[in-house]
Formats: C-alpha cells, structure tokens, sequence
C-alpha cells in the first residue's frame, strides 16, 4: 500500500514536472516574436532620441521615415548592397570570417576583439529630404562591460551632435554616468577630426578649460570614473581611425582619397 502511494506520487509529480515545462517552453516560444519586436523598436527609439527626432507622441514607424539604414564596407570607405540592412547585426556579424577578422591586441585598443567588416549606418533626412545628420554605430570596453551605443554627426560629417549609449553594465552613479544627459550634453558640437584630418576627439582625465586651444576637440572625464571615461575615448579613437569610419567618411562626405 505505501508503495503503490509512493508511485502515485512520484508520477503525480513528473507529471506536474512536465506540465509546467510544456507550459513555460510554450510561453517562451509564443513570446519570442514579441521579445524581438520590442529589441528592434527600443533600438529604432534610440537611434531616434540620438538624431534628436523622437517624439513620444508620434510612432516610432513614422519617425523612421527620416532615417535610411545602408551598409557600409569599412575596409574600402564604400556603401554596399550585400548584406541587406534590414535585420543585420554588425557585431554579431564580425566574428564569421566573412563578415570580420579577429584584431590583435595592439590594434584592438577598443577591447572588441573582432573587427566587423560591414557597418550599419543610419542617414537622417530633414523635412525637406536633405541629409541632416548621420547616424553611426560605436561599441567598446569600459571598466566592467561592453558600451554599445551611437554617436551622431551633424550634416558636415565632423561635428558631434550627440552621443548616446542604449546598453552597459557600469557601475551605477560612476561609469553609469556615460548616461547622465549633462555629461551627453558636452559632446554636442565637439569636432572629430581637426584640420590636419587626423581624429582629434577625446575623452579627458578631469575638465577642459574654456581658453584651451584644443577645447572643440575635448570632452571633460568622468569624475570617479577614470577608467570608463577611457574605455570611452579609446572607443572613439578606435571607430574614427583608420580601420573604423575615417575611409568611409573622407571618401563619402570630404571628398577625399583615402591614404
């Protein structure tokens, strides 16, 4: 008797055991589409608030009439056909052979480890459908976790209009400051690169003076968080040298070979 209560039990169990295991994965399932549409539409908002075009009160589709996503081969300066924008993920992308190469310590002062070949850019239209700004992809290691986010340039394709980071894990009240709008508010209408063409922006340790010749260039650091603040302006560094966006935007907007 105590046996055959004992199985009954022990079925009873596996049975509920399965039961909720069917229910949770066909949740999971079921949920996943909506998971996905709610990543891409947190995405599509940032690239809006970053260009400065969203309005809480307008959907997000509407909005993104102003914005054209084109790929971008880093490597030759050049806009693509292949790979299609629509879906395209350009760091998950850089660790297949044919979409990136693996960097080396020396040239990954990024801390990305993989560089991608294909870039996802966003060209923002005005209302009158002249290009306003652009929109590019930044991402890099601060102190404690990969910083991905975008950083916007006005129309000249030199000058900061905003820089915006939509995932991080810093530390809150420290490198978690990268989102303070004040700390945001100081890289609009620095310059990328100066008047040689070489990339002069950079985050600093401590606060740029007023009357420092290079004060377009530099960005005050983040107080309690040194070593964030240099993960972010390596980060710089790195997407506007040479083997980031430096070709694509002298060949597309300065008018200029490439060296």
């Amino acid at each position: 008797m105590h046996n055959d209560t004992l199985t009954k039990t022990l079925i009873v169990t596996i049975g509920l055991c399965l039961l909720c295991s069917l229910i949770v994965s066909t949740a999971s399932v079921g949920l996943a589409p909506l998971h996905k549409e709610n990543k891409k539409n947190e995405l599509n908002m940032s690239i809006l608030q970053v260009a400065g075009i969203y309005r809480p009160d307008v959907p997000i589709e509407d909005l993104f009439t102003q914005v054209q996503a084109k790929i971008v081969d880093l490597s030759e300066g050049v806009y693509v056909d292949a790979p299609k924008p629509d879906g395209f993920d350009m760091v998950a992308a850089a660790r297949n052979p044919d979409f990136g190469t693996p960097l080396d310590n020396a040239a990954d002062i990024a801390g990305i480890s993989y560089l991608p070949r294909y870039a996802k850019i966003y060209l923002i239209s005005s209302e009158s459908g002249e290009l306003d700004k652009i929109v590019l992809p930044v991402y890099g290691y601060g102190l404690w976790s990969m910083l991905y986010g975008f950083i916007t340039l006005e129309a000249d394709a030199n000058t900061v209009y905003a820089l915006q980071f939509y995932q991080h894990g810093e530390t809150p009240g420290l490198g978690g400051r990268v989102d303070d709008p004040k700390w945001r508010a100081l890289w609009h209408g620095k310059k990328v690169y100066g008047i040689d063409h070489e990339p002069k922006l950079s985050v600093i340790k401590g606060q740029v003076g007023n009357n420092d010749p290079s004060f377009p260039y530099k960005v005050d650091g983040l107080s309690g968080a040194t070593l964030t603040g240099i993960g972010v302006d390596n980060m710089i560094h790195f997407w506007f040298g040479q083997t980031g966006y430096r070709k694509f935007l002298e060949k597309q907007f300065y008018g200029m070979a490439t060296r």
